[in-house]
């Protein structure tokens, strides 16, 4: 098993700031209180990452052996988002830099995931820090 800090530093190399991680819904419990979710990342390159053993090792979730995937507990949210917020935290827990803004989004504006555009930071500039590093990844459901 690789250590937290050897499966950090291959996951900020592999997950840059602005990277989309896909989330696959593997188990649903009876109660709908928890769920086994795994992590995927498509590379520019069209290469398929499973993160599930890297986001182990580095703390984020513990392995559910019978179903594949990582346990996730709770209801009432997206818990896909949820997990990949968790990760994106523990990738960045100081914050992370702006990637910027550009024009050829799906409505128009794409770039940087940071809720602080949203909650009245107008300013997009690129290496400008933001605090909160769990919006560091977007995430997406396959």
């Amino acid at each position: 098993m690789l250590s937290q800090t050897e499966a950090l530093d291959q996951l900020r190399t592999l997950l840059p700031t602005g990277s989309t991680v896909r989330t696959i819904l593997r188990h649903v419990s009876r109660s709908g209180m928890s769920r086994s979710i795994s992590l995927v990342y498509v590379d520019p390159a069209g290469a398929v990452h499973d993160l599930d053993y890297l986001a182990v090792c580095a703390g984020v979730a513990k392995l559910d052996r019978q179903h594949g995937g990582l346990k996730v507990g709770g209801c009432g949210m997206d818990m896909g988002y949820a997990l990949v917020y968790s990760l994106s935290r523990t990738l960045y827990p100081h914050g992370h830099p702006c990637t910027g803004r550009t024009s050829d989004g799906p409505r128009g504006v794409k770039g940087c995931p940071s809720n602080d555009h949203s909650n009245g930071d107008r300013v997009w500039r690129k290496g400008k820090m933001h605090s909160d590093g769990g919006y560091a990844l977007n995430h997406a459901w396959l």
